[in-house]
């Protein structure tokens, strides 16, 4: 059957066309060519910092198996998928009825956010027993269960793993907390803090204290909490119900390696490391720096973190994590939680050129950015200056490191709302879809992204379920609104639950945005998706093609080259950002190719379907187009090679 978004397309395409909603919250985040044709095609302004041998290697198609570097991975927030037993909660067991949906998808492998057992302060980010599953999600035996089935749908598991700090409930700091001299005394981190009086101020054995210094949690107020047994405060970077780790233990770490064994050897391919970057903390205590003038969402200074976070001992660490994962087989997977500066920064943290770290730290630069946005006016931020510099640099900055690209996840608005502009959202999250897909890249996707599920801010602070929400609103509203249930079917509860009374209300757009009506509309963002995804897995340039940003003083369009391995074809890849249709003249010499010859493979403009030459195309207003340039692939002149990588 000839797909509509595929020429020949038959009839008009319908513009999917819906009015998005911005949050209003806080982000956790803040060539195949001669050296000549280099030059023409990356100005100095855009690459300032990236050498001609950058490019080259970049451009160069690559050859390894390794399945993280060609995944589609998704992400599951355990308790918004499915509901199996009608309580209103997602479940292990609603994931693995909907493990036939996610292969159709196209899916690799799953990340599941934490699902052991919680006090649920932080919705399982606060962990009280790492080798048991929570009893509102399950049983072992379910994830046993879960974990087979999805092998038969070729399908892997990834878990989050937390281990930067445990919950207040956690055994080992019930132990700790009891008294000074146990054996766990020494497993979180404690101190007698310093003689003083103010808000914080608690009777010490000596006197009156208050806590060491100005450390402040990411959620709101000092990050030093009493503990009245002990007579000491402990850190918590996150809420006080986190307590960290002490990292700088042995014993803590042996115990949270054999934790990750304890799950290696059920079978899962890999982690998702929880805020791995604040592991350590600085041990001579010393007080941040102000970063800025002015207090956040929480009334709390605006204080640098060169204490509390990516301190370079965690690095060892790292390397001390990956050795042990690298001893079961199965290429299994550390993926990082880094929300960094710059591109650069992510480099240490796959081991340079070592490689002995990450294997995928996420690259969220690219896909949580806010620049030319605003919050309460209109949202421009599809940012082309933005999107073309990171992307250039994810190719050419990371040496041979595979890169790991994300546009949504549970801790950000939704893509929909943060791309959108409220006219032409549809088409710029299938512009969002098509960088994701076509990038040499490993993709990771949130639940619901590939249906176009927005944001569901609540209204009212007594609506309101995370803590954050609660604490810092109305400036901070909270992360409630990107964790709504999954949106299945127009029926009750968008088919998510039986019970009315789900733990989030459904988001009010399902009767239209939901996996069944999209299923049947060929023209949905769901099925824009799905073709993507099965273009990436068949087609051997987009596996392992090179990269070659094209045109890259283009005000309006973004394009790049996908240069071909042995027995391939090139494949080219435009978007036009801008609502007025965009002319282009494609010449693609530098790049050693000689035909304007195409083959649309991909589009969801009309005018493109049937498109045969570069020579001279015209993109209608934000339209996506993928077509295979019909040149069989070639070696590269000779000082054009950019190695192996």
């Amino acid at each position: 059957m000839t797909h509509p978004f595929v020429a020949p397309i038959q009839g008009k395409v319908t513009p999917f066309t819906r009015a998005g909603t911005l949050a209003r919250y806080l982000s956790f985040a803040r060539c195949f060519a001669m050296a000549a044709a280099i030059a023409c095609l990356a100005p100095a302004a855009l690459h300032a910092r990236i050498t001609p041998a950058e490019l080259h290697a970049a451009a160069t198609p690559t050859s390894d198996p390794t399945w993280w570097k060609h995944a589609v991975i998704y992400e599951i927030y355990p308790r918004s998928f499915q509901d199996s037993n009608g309580d209103g909660i997602g479940d292990l067991d609603g994931i693995r009825e909907r493990l036939t949906y996610l292969q159709r998808l196209g899916v690799d492998a799953l990340w599941i956010a934490p699902l052991y057992p919680s006090p649920q302060v932080d919705f399982g980010y606060d962990v009280s027993n790492y080798t048991a599953v929570d009893p509102q999600y399950g049983t072992l035996a379910d994830f046993d269960q879960l974990l087979a089935t999805a092998k038969q749908h070729q399908i892997r598991i990834v878990l989050d793993m937390v281990l930067n700090h445990t919950s207040d409930m956690h055994a080992w700091f019930l132990e700790s907390a009891g008294s000074r001299s146990n054996p766990k005394a020494d497993w979180y981190c404690w101190s007698d803090g310093k003689p003083g009086t103010g808000p914080n101020e608690h009777m010490g054995p000596h006197g009156l204290v208050v806590p060491p210094n100005n450390w402040i949690s990411l959620f709101g107020g000092s990050a030093w909490e009493w503990s009245p047994a002990r007579q000491q405060f402990y850190y918590h970077k996150f809420y006080k119900q986190q307590p960290d780790l002490n990292w700088r233990n042995p014993a803590v770490e042996q115990a949270m390696f054999n934790v990750m064994r304890f799950w290696l050897d059920r079978g899962v391919a890999g982690f998702r490391l929880d805020a791995v970057p604040t592991l350590l903390e600085d041990v001579q205590l010393r007080d941040e720096p102000v970063a800025a003038p002015g207090r956040n969402a929480q009334g709390d200074p605006l204080l640098s973190d060169i204490y509390t976070n990516m301190l370079p001992e965690v690095h060892d660490v790292l390397r001390r994590l990956r050795v042990m994962v690298d001893g079961y087989p199965g290429d299994r997977v550390l993926i990082g939680e880094t929300y960094l500066p710059n591109t650069a920064a992510l480099e240490p943290w796959y081991g340079g050129a070592s490689h002995d770290e990450l294997q995928l730290p996420m690259d969220t630069l690219v896909g949580f950015h806010t620049e030319g946005g605003t919050i309460n006016g209109p949202n421009v931020s599809l940012n082309l200056p933005h999107l073309r510099q990171t992307l250039t640099e994810m190719q050419t900055e990371l040496g041979s490191n595979w890169p790991l690209l994300v546009f949504d996840n549970h801790d950000n608005p939704r893509s929909w709302d943060r791309f959108g502009d409220g006219v032409h959202d549809a088409e710029r999250a299938r512009i969002i879809a098509t960088i994701l897909l076509t990038s040499r890249a490993t993709a990771l996707m949130y639940y619901g992204e590939e249906l176009g599920m927005t944001t569901h801010t609540p209204a009212r602070v007594e609506d309101v379920r995370d803590p954050i929400g609660i604490t810092g609103w109305p400036k901070e509203k909270g992360r409630d609104g990107v964790r709504t249930p999954m949106q299945w079917t127009s029926g009750p509860q968008a088919g998510f639950s039986t019970d009315p009374q789900t733990w989030l209300p459904v988001g009010s757009d399902y009767e239209t945005i939901n996996v069944a009506t999209e299923t049947a509309d060929p023209r949905s963002l769901l099925q824009w998706h799905e073709r993507l995804i099965e273009l990436r897995r068949s087609n051997g340039t987009l596996r392992n093609g090179g990269t070659v940003m094209l045109d890259p003083t283009n005000p309006s369009v973004l394009s790049y080259l996908r240069t071909a391995p042995a027995d391939s074809k090139p494949i080219f890849i435009a978007l036009n950002i801008t609502a007025r249709p965009q002319r282009l003249r494609v010449d693609l010499k530098p790049t050693g190719i000689h035909t304007t010859a195409i083959r649309t493979l991909l589009t969801d403009a009309d005018s493109l379907a049937s498109a045969t030459s570069l020579a001279e195309i015209t993109l209608p207003p934000y339209a996506s187009f993928v077509a295979e340039v019909q040149q069989q692939s070639r070696p590269a002149p000779a000082g054009v090679r950019g190695g192996d990588r």
